[in-house]
């Protein structure tokens, strides 16, 4: 049996029934097939798991002709928009990705990606990591949050301002004059902020990182540019 298929078909049963409810049992029924089969080509469901966390990076993709000409800011704005498309789409799944740390071939070409595109950029080695680390819990920690198992509805957002309203301003007067703002902003809209900020500290730490030149260090001279290059899978 194809492990693709396999994978493809725990994905999709994940989507509709999440994790914990999957079963090998029930992949195996999917598949019309038995336990046995999937016991050839995986130890456990763990490591099924690891491997559907990586095919969701895997459907993160950008065109390489709309990088063309962007700047380091604009390239990883770009690509975290593009893994949290990804995420939406795969609430189900969004845990995997914080449970463990990606290191199948979509997820290790991700970081292969960004990691050169910010060292490429002036980054020493070390920020370059811490970067690379800090986007990915800012996307990842978003998605959970409000896309997530369990994660409120749209719907919640007018109870928890009217609850808002409710308090005493007396009390808790900030909290009662930002009711409204609080409960109000667009998903994607708090998603963008919140980056803007992330990336506004790293371009604030890439000027004070003293070890590292403007024109990228010594690691270029052994590596060839990869301008224009993001954390495409």
């Amino acid at each position: 049996m194809d492990v693709g298929l396999i994978i493809g078909t725990a994905l999709k049963l994940i989507d509709e029934v999440g994790i914990q409810a999957l079963t090998l049992r029930m992949l195996a029924d999917a598949l019309d097939s038995g336990t046995a089969t999937l016991y050839r080509h995986f130890d456990g469901k763990d490591e099924l798991l690891a491997l559907v966390a990586d095919r969701v990076l895997g459907e993160v993709g950008i065109p390489p002709e709309d990088l063309d000409g962007l700047s380091w800011r604009e390239t990883v704005v770009a690509a975290a928009e593009a893994l949290y498309d990804t995420l939406r789409r795969h609430p189900h799944a969004v845990p995997l990705l914080a449970a463990q740390v990606p290191v199948g071939p979509n997820g290790l070409r991700a970081r292969e990606r960004l990691l050169t595109l910010l060292l490429s950029h002036g980054f020493s080695i070390g920020l370059a990591a811490r970067a690379f680390t800090a986007i990915g819990h800012y996307v990842i920690g978003f998605a959970i949050q409000q896309h997530g198992p369990g994660t409120p509805r749209p719907e919640d957002q007018a109870q928890l301002r009217d609850h808002y309203h409710s308090l005493d301003p007396a009390a808790y007067p900030a909290t009662t004059a930002a009711a409204d703002e609080l409960t109000s902003v667009p998903l994607h809209e708090e998603f963008r902020f919140g980056l803007d900020l992330v990336i506004d500290g790293l371009e604030q730490a890439r000027r004070n990182d003293s070890r590292t030149p403007e024109d990228g260090g010594p690691w270029l001279q052994d590596h060839s540019s990869t301008r224009g290059a993001g954390p495409r899978p």
